[in-house]
Order: structure tokens, then sequence, then C-alpha cells
């Protein structure tokens, strides 16, 4: 694989031109974010402000903001408010997840548990739901704190059946879609759906709001898992090849199965069963002469239209040229994984 370049450059101007847009509802995110460090125990205030500070990519509140775009330099409380809750329930994802795959580092940094040991991060996590749910209870409307709570359970309940069924190789792809739409999909829908309900648009661009957040979701994730297979540690920030380590059959790893001769393909399980290093299943250039990510990329593909589609009948709305952007943005960043994996 090639070195940075082949990951970062090509996209860098992208992402730049869509989350400049974003500034000013970003600081005021930002300020809200760090005020609510007060709101925690004395004691564990530096712990929170650890997993609260603006080290992300900030995508759910990106999408609250551009589902509920009304033009620059428009900063509506009530969707920084939003974007706050699900940035804060994320984090506690990530929190759980990094005590799970027992990863070293998220965002450039030493993660929750390698800071201050599983069991508090695991504690930790728990605390920034809560803080979560506590923030969407004060809406005037009982609507967000029930959709927040729903999609909560339903992230949860995502991660739990991936976890149950770790080195399961009886896996179907079925299985795979369901997983990912829950514990992705669902914080990408539920910040289109809030963005758009919260800044009073009508029933209809709300419904496609959500359900292009669903598929956006569902290919970001996708693509998450090509590039914790195929990415390079330096230029993603986090810890890689988690899912192999753990042993979570998700769409790369299907797909190499099935390519794989018999013996190889019997290698692999036995490998992942066992919790075994998997070179082969980690080599990119196993990969490449595959084709796997070609194949992958045709899946991201897919939801990508989809969102694309749900947004064809609103395009005189002032959300939707950013939201096609975030589509772009996705494609190029799969092409450019994609492109440093075709090379020989």
């Amino acid at each position: 694989m090639s070195g940075p370049s082949s990951t970062s450059v090509p996209t860098a101007s992208a992402s730049r031109e869509v989350f400049r847009h974003l500034a000013l509802q970003m600081a005021a995110l930002d300020g809200f974010m760090q005020a609510q460090v007060a709101s925690f125990e004395p004691e564990i205030r530096d712990m929170a402000a650890y997993c609260l500070e603006s080290t992300g990519k900030r995508l759910r509140p990106a999408l609250v903001f551009i589902s509920g775009w009304k033009g620059e330099g428009v900063v509506e409380d009530p969707l920084v408010r939003a974007a706050g809750v699900l940035e804060m329930v994320h984090l506690a994802t990530l929190v759980h997840d990094d005590i799970m795959d027992a990863a070293d580092l998220r965002r450039n940094r030493g993660t929750a548990a390698r800071q201050f040991g599983p069991d508090a991060a695991v504690l930790l996590g728990d605390a920034l739901f809560s803080q979560a749910l506590h923030i969407a209870a004060h809406f005037p409307t009982t609507e967000v704190c029930r959709l927040v709570s729903e999609s909560t359970r339903k992230v949860c309940s995502g991660e739990i059946m991936q976890t149950l069924h770790r080195r399961d190789m009886s896996v179907t792809r079925e299985d795979y879609y369901r997983v990912i739409d829950l514990k992705t999909a669902e914080l990408f829908r539920a910040a289109c759906f809030l963005g758009a309900r919260l800044a009073g648009f009508g029933p209809e661009f709300v419904q496609a709001a959500n359900d292009f957040g669903r598929h956006l979701g569902i290919a970001y994730q996708i693509y998450d898992d090509l590039v914790d297979c195929l990415g390079e540690e330096k230029n993603i920030g986090k810890t890689l090849g988690t899912d192999l380590a753990s042993g979570k059959l998700t769409l790369p790893l299907m797909l190499l199965l099935e390519k794989l001769s018999t013996d190889e393909r019997a290698a692999v399980i036995a490998a992942m069963q066992t919790g075994q290093p998997l070179p082969l299943a980690a080599s990119v250039e196993q990969m490449r002469t595959l084709g796997i990510a070609a194949d992958v990329a045709q899946a991201v593909e897919a939801e990508l239209a989809l969102a694309r589609g749900v947004l064809e009948a609103h395009r005189d709305l002032a959300p939707v040229p950013l939201m096609l952007q975030l589509i772009d943005l996705l494609k190029a960043q799969l092409a450019a994984l994609h492109g440093s994996c075709a090379k020989p």
C-alpha cells in the first residue's frame, strides 16, 4: 500500500469544502460539549473531558447541522444541543467498543480504556450515555428524548449481536447488514431526522432525510470495515485490524472467504475460530489480487445511490446540496482507498 498521499490528499480539499460551511455550528458545539464537563461529578470530570474533547470527525453532529441547514451563518440552539446529544451517545459507544476490541489508539491518542483502565472506562461510557439522555429530556418536546433513547438501545443491540457472533462462521450477509443498520446507521438516521425536524422542514423532507441518513450510515460502515482491513494506522488515527483480531465477520472478510481456495478458506476459518493471527486475510496484496476492495466498493456505492435517490424530489431545499456533497466525499474517500490497494 502506498503512503499517506494515497488516502488523504485526494479527499482533503473535498472534506474542507463540506465542513467549512459548518465552522460556526461546530464552534457552538465545542462550547456546548465543554460546558457539559461541569455536569459530571468532580472526581471524574477530567475523564469526561478526555472523552468530550474535539478530536474526531464529528460526522453525526455534521449530519444534524446539514440536514437542518438554513444558510450560512445560521446557528440554531436546538440543533446544537441535538448534535451534542448524539455525539455524546456516539462517544460512549466508542469507549465501549475500544474495551471490547482491546484497542489502544483512537483519534491519534490513547483510548479511554488505555488511559483509565477497562473497568473505569466501561462505567465512564455509561456515564456519557446517561448525560446524553439527561440533555435530551430537557427539550420542550418528548420526541427528542424518545428518539435518542430508542436509537441508543438499537446501537447497543447491534453491538451485542455482533459480540455474540464473534468467530461465528455462520453469519450471513443479511445478518451483517442487520448489525450495521443498528450499530452505525441508526445514529446517522437519527441525526438527519432530528436536524430536519428541529429545523422545521416538512414531513416529506424529514422522512427523506431519515432515509438518507440510514443509507449513508450503512455505506459508511461498510467503507470503515474495508479501512479496518486495508488502511494504515498512521493515516487513519486509530487501531486497525481489530475486526480480524476479534473475529468479526465483516463484508470484506465474507467476500475474501468466498474467493479463497478450499484449503486457504479452511485455514482462515480455523484461525478466526481460535483467535490466531490472520496474515492471509490481513494481506493487502491478497485482497488486491482477489478484487475484494472492488467488490466492497460496489456495496458502498449501491447504498450511496439509494441515499442520493431519496433526495431527488427535494433538490430545491437548502440542505440538499450539502447532503449530496457528503455522498461525493465518501465516494472520494472510497476511491482513494481502493486506488491505493489496486496499485502493484
